[in-house]
């Protein structure tokens, strides 16, 4: 049962307006299709766990702080035995695992998730002890693109990969117990200490003069619309939809 649905943080909506509306610098490009890759590989996770038929409570997107230690939960699922918690990573590529660090085929380093999953484990069994609750977590990494590859991986490390997440969540949904009313309270009780927005975002410096004025396609957020009596329509979007309907491509 989805408990807390996932949605878009306010520093990747902004992010998207100004990338429409002004040039953005390298760095905040380069920043902007960080979070904005991030957030769909999440999505992808999200569409595999709102299957599950098993009792369980799916809280996405959760930022918890303790002992004034923020920290971003990817996905909590509460069953009645166990908290699992998720690191969902949308990494693309040839990678290889090395003396404990994660690299990239041609040898740049990137942050080893397994550090960050640690901490949030750590974090997480804090809180849980704090407001007076005792479950064991089973914390993983999730790997959610198709198209990602590790190589020289420890067996003892909990990776899970993209050609075992359905196994993965098979299992899971194989168990019979049903929730009681402990696990919602917690659930409800992480739920209302969701801190909104993360006190390490951050926004590229603009100015308004700097931005594109106008309105926006919902869809596409193109500037190419236009008024039409009580309707606006968007030439670029009705081009795309001509194109699905029409088997062609724009």
């Amino acid at each position: 049962m989805l408990y807390k649905p996932r949605a878009k943080s306010t520093e990747l909506l902004i992010y998207e307006i100004l990338n429409n509306r002004m040039h953005l610098s390298d760095k905040a490009r380069n920043h902007y299709f960080h979070l904005k890759k991030g957030y769909e590989g999440e999505v992808m996770f999200d569409l595999l766990t709102e299957k599950l038929r098993c009792d369980c409570l799916i809280i996405n997107d959760l930022l918890l702080q303790i002992n004034n230690t923020t920290f971003q939960n990817d996905a909590l699922i509460l069953t009645p035995e166990t908290i699992y918690l998720f690191e969902i990573k949308n990494f693309e590529g040839d990678f290889y695992f090395e003396k404990d660090k994660l690299f990239m085929k041609k040898k740049s380093e990137v942050n080893n998730p397994i550090i960050q999953l640690k901490r949030n484990e750590s974090l997480l069994r804090q809180l849980l002890q704090n407001i007076g609750f005792n479950i064991p977590i089973a914390a993983s990494v999730v790997f959610i693109n198709p198209e990602f590859t590790l190589y020289q991986a420890p067996l003892n490390i909990p990776f899970i990969f993209p050609t075992q997440l359905k196994r993965y969540l098979n299992q899971l949904d194989r168990n019979s117990l049903n929730l009681n009313q402990k696990q919602k309270i917690l659930a409800d009780k992480l739920i209302s200490l969701h801190i909104e927005d993360s006190p390490y975002m951050q926004r590229p410096p603009y100015e308004y003069d700097q931005l594109k004025k106008g309105i926006t396609c919902k869809q596409c957020s193109s500037f190419c619309i236009s008024v039409h009596g009580m309707s606006i329509l968007c030439a670029v979007w009705i081009q795309r939809v001509d194109c699905r309907w029409s088997n062609t491509q724009c």
